[in-house]
């Protein structure tokens, strides 16, 4: 699964890189601009991807870690 995170991680910054929605004069639902909206859902992806990340890629035993020194 941490392959996959870095996988989506670097397919989000390869489309993040966007030149071709600059000047589009498209609005998405009749009022946002199509390159805000592809922003948006960009940064949705980007959250999404944290979330797996910190599911599914966190190091094991760094919580017990924290706690044990807070409490010395």
């Amino acid at each position: 699964m941490r392959y996959t995170i870095w996988l989506l991680v670097l397919l989000l910054l390869i489309l993040h890189q966007d030149n071709w929605l600059w000047e589009s004069e498209h609005l998405v639902f009749g009022f946002i601009p199509a390159g805000l909206f592809y922003h948006a859902c960009i940064s949705v992806a980007a959250g999404v991807t944290w979330f797996l990340a910190s599911q599914f890629a966190w190091p094991t035993g760094m919580d017990n870690a924290v706690q044990t020194e807070d409490q010395s």
